[in-house]
């Protein structure tokens, strides 16, 4: 019988890994499939151990506890660990659709050519947030507080020149996990900061092996809102450090358009005197600064 282990790395998050844990014990699951949980505890001090003892006397769930802080330090402890057909990596601030296990072992079963898998990832809105979030015009927030993937609702193969997701909602199968080797500490995560481009990276190096990487829109995950992230001072550091840790992933040099990029969005907060606009322009010049950033530490 095919094996799907769902793993799922938390730090200090016992109230949403008990959420994630409930949707997919609340997922439909695939017959002719074993599903089994293995959740990594990184350096938690809360009562997350406590609760994930209680629960795996009763559930098909095992886990161990990554002194080091880092989440690439507890994805590198699970990797060794993995046995198998399948493994999805699932965020703790996640939970999963009614639909996401039947999407992940029926596609991997029904298309032996598919080597990596991922699917959609929705902020989980509940209404409250403010209307800037949703702003789809000329003076839109990218990156959002909140995590999306969405690459519409036909499947299509990706690769290198094209969108790469996250690691939040990715399967792959395992024979895979020691061919592309382990998580970047460096890039990695540590705690709940606003760094990480290990699995990109991680995602990048399987391709560049030659994996193949398709996107299923029925493998929906839906990611917590957390009402402080809906700020403009968090979406600027948010900006400054995805863009860094873009331009480390890529290896990109520094470059005098940098300085000019920087330069030009500072201007444009400075005229701005719409709301939106002006959220607009700090975002954008928070990710030219956090581009120059890390090309400087590239160098």
């Amino acid at each position: 019988m095919p094996a799907l282990t769902v793993l799922i790395c938390t730090h200090n998050r016992r109230a949403l890994l008990e959420k994630v844990l409930a949707s997919i014990d609340a997922a439909r699951h695939p017959s002719g499939w074993q599903i089994g949980i293995r959740v990594i505890a990184n350096a938690c001090n809360d009562d997350t151990l406590d609760y994930l003892a209680a629960r795996s006397g009763a559930r098909p769930l095992t886990f161990e506890h990554e002194m080091r802080p880092g989440k690439s330090h507890a994805l590198n402890r699970a990797l060794s660990t993995l046995d198998g057909d399948v493994v999805a990596f699932v965020d703790d601030d996640h939970r999963v659709d009614a639909g996401y296990l039947e999407a992940v072992c029926q596609t991997f079963q029904s298309e032996p050519d598919i080597d990596l898998l991922c699917g959609r990832i929705l902020p989980d809105w509940d209404g409250s947030e403010p209307a800037w979030v949703h702003e789809q015009g000329r003076y839109r927030v990218y990156p959002l507080p909140v995590p999306r993937f969405d690459l519409g609702d036909e499947p299509k193969t990706l690769g290198r020149g094209t969108a790469i997701p996250g690691g939040g909602n990715l399967a792959v199968r395992t024979g895979w996990l020691e061919r592309i080797g382990m998580f970047s500490i460096e890039l990695g995560p540590q705690g709940h900061d606003l760094g990480g481009a290990e699995d990109i990276d991680w995602i990048l190096r399987g391709l560049s092996q030659g994996a193949r990487l398709v996107y299923r829109p029925q493998m929906t995950q839906y990611h917590y809102v957390d009402g402080a992230r809906l700020q403009t001072s968090y979406v600027v550091r948010k900006a400054f450090h995805r863009s860094s840790s873009s331009a480390r992933v890529d290896r990109i040099k520094p470059a005098a358009y940098m300085i000019r990029k920087c330069i030009m969005c500072m201007g444009s907060v400075a005229l701005s005197l719409d709301s939106a606009r002006r959220r607009h322009y700090l975002v954008r010049f928070a990710a030219a600064l956090g581009e120059l950033h890390g090309a400087l530490k590239n160098r």
